[in-house]
């Protein structure tokens, strides 16, 4: 297993040893044997042969694929200073410059500790409120028996919770060109991944870049169209876009481009990971009756009809176990990697600086040895006991270590507030038929959607009489 690397350690590179892995440069194996597309089928391959690390290359580029909680921590916690974020994060700055995610060093720690105030728990209590009165704003809108799209609901919900708690702006009126617009770019991102010289190329715009930068320029106006509102407005309050805009030193044209990384990028890490985790989630419920008949027990037990607040979180038990075997099953952030800075030592192998360290939280998770069963739908694995008997970074959906996302409480707080409001009035089926199948894009969304029928509760018509 994995053990820490001595700062001190020099060798020659002679002495370099790579883990087993494929032989073949991966271009050649992948056409032959896996959709190039999908790189979980890739990373199911690797961890059935290869157990828990494998190399491949791609051209002269080293990879390594972990799985296993003793590695994944060694590179995320013990050696996270010769780290930074690998290649297809690097490719995401044609989207979000140099925001959260994407910078590295002093500007990301800048970012986080100038963002980290508008998680404070003194916000919390406000955040709370929002997100209840937007899902009970969503929820009536829904008519029982018709057939609604839930993946594409979620994320108009989403982004409509994120634009008033973090940004105090009601995007109502801009929520279809928003997320239209984000969808355009999410459907072009292997693309842009795999393509040479994407970054130079995009300034050409063949006809796939050319839909990617109208895309772009749409989120960018609904952007600097909110920043320059809120302005106006000078409420000098606490929310996050207030924060950002007093770190921006000046309104030169790179100090409100930084404003625009920044916007970009908590807009994205905010809806998008939460909107792909309650989609799953509906249609987990909808496979699994038992717990979709415990899930609702719980909800009218300890809410009895009346909306739920911030209080209600601790007794909503069963809902937040819901979601998080949800995330156990699909990660909405389904895999990371990182670069190295200079070689490195990785348990019994010494690898050379500029390989790339890939994680995959939709293969660890789902790992038979750290969870039994683990194709099953089971939120128990979530109680607190079971959590406590669990070794750590088997179980990642937010990431880990100094990078860890700083939004991860608020995101917890989001999923069950929004599914407990939901769930009182309305039973989502997913419409017989509907293919179901994960796109591995920056998140895991579904790739055909989430057609679900809309049924209306025996408790709430209850309720309602």
């Amino acid at each position: 297993m994995a053990t820490a690397a001595s700062n001190a350690l020099k060798a020659d590179r002679s002495t370099y040893r790579f883990p087993p892995g494929l032989h073949k440069n991966l271009l050649w194996f992948a056409l032959r044997k896996f959709r190039p597309a999908n790189p979980i089928h890739l990373f199911q391959h690797l961890a059935q042969a290869y157990g828990d690390i494998a190399h491949y290359k791609i051209g002269w580029h080293h990879i390594v694929f972990l799985n296993h909680p003793d590695y994944i921590r060694e590179i995320l916690v013990v050696q996270n200073d010769n780290f930074i974020k690998e290649r297809t994060v690097q490719r995401s700055k044609m989207l979000l410059g140099e925001g959260m995610i994407t910078a590295e060093g002093a500007e990301q720690c800048a970012q986080r500790r100038a963002a980290q105030p508008a998680f404070h728990r003194q916000r919390i209590p406000e955040y709370a409120t929002t997100m209840v009165r937007e899902a009970a704003r969503a929820r009536e809108t829904w008519r029982a028996g018709e057939q609604r799209d839930i993946a594409l609901d979620m994320m108009h919900l989403t982004l409509n919770v994120v634009a008033q708690t973090l940004f105090a702006t009601d995007l109502r009126d801009e929520v279809d060109e928003l997320a239209d617009a984000i969808n355009r770019i999410m459907g072009l991102y292997n693309f842009l991944v795999m393509l040479p010289a994407a970054e130079w190329l995009v300034h050409v715009r063949p006809p796939g870049l050319a839909a990617f930068v109208r895309a772009r320029r749409r989120i960018d106006a609904v952007v600097y169209r909110m920043i320059e509102a809120h302005r106006r407005q000078g409420t000098g309050g606490g929310s996050l876009l207030d924060l950002m805009i007093a770190a921006s030193p000046d309104r030169s044209a790179d100090s409100e481009r930084s404003l625009r990384d920044q916007v970009i990028t908590i807009f994205l890490a905010g809806y998008e990971t939460v909107a792909n985790a309650l989609a799953w989630t509906w249609y987990l419920l909808s496979q699994n009756p038992e717990c979709e008949r415990r899930f609702h027990e719980e909800i009218d037990r300890e809410l009895q009809g009346r909306l739920p607040g911030l209080d209600d979180i601790p007794s909503l038990q069963y809902v937040e176990m819901v979601m998080a075997e949800s995330m156990r099953l699909y990660p909405p952030a389904w895999a990371m990697g990182r670069y190295a800075r200079q070689d490195f030592q990785l348990g019994e192998y010494f690898l050379p600086a500029k390989t790339t360290i890939l994680m995959s939280q939709f293969i660890t998770h789902r790992d038979s040895r750290f969870f039994r069963d683990p194709l099953r739908f089971d939120p128990e694995r979530f109680t607190p006991e079971d959590k406590s008997r669990r070794t750590k970074f088997v179980y990642f959906p937010f990431g880990a270590g100094p990078r860890q996302c700083i939004g991860e409480s608020f995101a917890w707080m989001e999923g069950v507030l929004l599914l407990a409001t939901l769930a009182q009035r309305w039973r989502l089926k997913l419409v017989p038929g509907h293919r179901i199948e994960p796109e591995p894009l920056i998140t895991l969304r579904p790739k055909y959607g989430l057609r679900m029928e809309i049924e209306r509760r025996t408790a709430d018509r209850q309720t309602a009489a």
